[in-house]
């Protein structure tokens, strides 16, 4: 990446890797984010998933993605976290490409990080109409 930007790419179980390349991470986050960035994506196993989203969200199970956002300006610092069994089972269940849900959950954090939300109605429909175009 140039400067301005930083990827941080975490993947202590190894798990989906090849799916994973940092070209393919970058050019997903930089679809999403216009300007200078320093993002982290891990991908953890189900333990660690569950830990996060118990510890930071109260919420006692493994979610697909967890996005921490630290700063949107000057330039957005943030952390995207993917549990790998989660996006693969969810990508079985609705029977699309795993890579294609990792590229849509890539796209979703990082618009977390630059403070989109779905938390109502509205809020939904326009992130996931900007998830689409992306």
């Amino acid at each position: 990446m140039d400067a301005e930007w930083r990827l941080s790419l975490q993947m202590p179980d190894g798990r989906h890797r090849a799916l994973l390349p940092r070209h393919r991470v970058r050019r997903w986050l930089r679809l999403a984010l216009a300007g200078p960035a320093e993002i982290t994506v891990r991908v953890v196993d189900a333990a660690e998933g569950r830990r996060l989203n118990l510890e930071f969200r109260g919420k006692d199970y493994a979610t697909n993605v967890l996005t921490f956002d630290y700063a949107h300006e000057p330039v957005v610092v943030a952390d995207i976290v993917l549990c790998a069994p989660v996006v693969e089972d969810e990508a079985t269940a609705a029977g699309i490409p795993l890579n294609d849900h990792y590229a849509h959950l890539v796209i979703h954090g990082a618009l977390h990080a630059i403070g989109h939300d779905h938390q109502k109605a509205r809020e939904a429909r326009a992130m996931e109409g900007l998830e689409t175009r992306l």
